[in-house]
């Protein structure tokens, strides 16, 4: 089949990383596949460069940003509509809000193609105001009226665009967002280098956080719940970086804990199985999102998480894997991490499980496999 991919921008990202390995696989598997993306700007990193040593088509759309802009947005849509006239593929893949507003749209003038999106995380949330809501949820009712099959990334998804009227029952189906999970299951040397370069005296615990530095990524309750913690032995690295990075080292500088936080910038994806490996249990307070590939990530290397209960972090967070918390609730976090910390029999028992509940389903190998079964009932 002739697929064509569609994201807003190839930063360091889930999305981003779902989409990379879902082009690799169906180029693997003899497909014909084109990625169109904007440009990787930002201080979020960048897979672009895996993205043109893949062996597709890649295209870059100078305009198609994150940001909403008319004019640009504009311009993106007539770009996606030369692109999609001279490519006429079978399957038009979009991801991202942005890019699947402007190329289903776009796919839907041209006709002749399959439309599928992929629901990462919706545009539409709690802390947004009322009426870019009201806008977000307006435009993904009229785009999903274009689409044939929408994927969502944790059942969540399903549920809150069904709540709102996007989309019917029959368009959804559930597909985790693939893993290579190869490097996970085994402990690289380079944790104990890790480890080494934050300077942590043996025997001391580390908490670790993989996410962007960002508003809505939760790092403020981490930093609350270490104020509430009194052992001096136990450590807490954010890995990323962000446009919130200024501000989260203010408050731990405020609050007296530079002592005990790490904060690592940017890692390249390859590097994140040693984090995971060289930690003691992994959290994740987002605020809103799809599903964390930081929560899957964790326990395929045996790592318990701990994680506010929002979105999809319910499928794979249960009382035999982790602890799943209120959201914005920092004692309830800091006595989490304590509880963990009191056991490392219980830390072992809860890093197995997760093990094995993800070792299958987050496969990018079954990834790939289901989407192109998805493709196949649509041709």
């Amino acid at each position: 089949m002739k697929v064509c991919h569609v994201i807003t921008r190839m930063i360091l990202g889930g999305a981003q990383e779902n989409t990379i390995l879902t082009c690799e696989g169906l180029h693997a598997r003899g497909h014909q596949v084109t990625l169109i993306t904007g440009p990787a700007l930002g201080p979020e990193g960048q897979l672009m460069t895996r993205a043109r040593a893949g062996g597709y088509r890649v295209i870059e759309i100078a305009d198609l940003r994150r940001e909403i802009h008319p004019l640009r947005d504009r311009r993106s849509y007539r770009e996606l509509l030369r692109c999609l006239e001279e490519l006429r593929p079978d399957i038009m893949h979009s991801h991202s809000s942005k890019a699947g507003v402007l190329a289903r749209k776009a796919a839907g003038r041209i006709g002749g193609m399959k439309i599928v999106h992929t629901v990462h995380g919706l545009p539409f949330h709690r802390y947004l105001p009322w009426w870019r809501n009201w806008l977000y949820v307006a435009l993904e009712r009229r785009a999903a009226r274009r689409t044939d099959a929408i994927i969502s990334v944790a059942d969540a998804m399903t549920r809150q665009a069904l709540a709102v009227d996007v989309g019917r029952s029959e368009q959804y189906t559930t597909i985790y967002s693939g893993i290579e999970i190869e490097p996970y299951l085994t402990q690289p040397q380079a944790a104990e280098t890790f480890r080494d370069s934050l300077n942590l005296p043996a025997g001391d615990i580390l908490v670790t956080q993989v996410s962007r530095l960002a508003e809505l990524k939760g790092h403020r309750y981490i930093v609350k719940a270490a104020e509430r913690m009194d052992d001096r032995r136990v450590h807490f690295c954010f890995v990323g970086d962000g446009k919130w990075r200024r501000r989260i080292e203010a408050d731990i500088e405020r609050r007296g804990l530079t002592d005990r936080f790490h904060l690592t910038g940017l890692l390249p994806p390859e590097d994140i199985p040693a984090v995971m490996h060289a930690s003691d249990v992994v959290v994740h307070c987002s605020l809103r999102e799809g599903l964390a590939r930081a929560l899957p990530q964790a326990m395929l290397a045996g790592r318990p998480v701990v994680s506010f209960d929002v979105d999809g972090a319910a499928d794979v967070v249960d009382e035999s894997t982790g602890i799943l918390l209120p959201s914005k609730d920092a004692k309830a976090l800091a006595d989490a991490i304590d509880t963990l910390l009191g056991s490392s029999e219980l830390r072992r028992r809860l890093g197995a499980a997760g093990r094995g509940k993800c070792r299958e389903i987050f496969s990018h190998h079954r990834m790939v496999e289901q989407i192109e079964k998805l493709y196949r009932s649509l041709a």
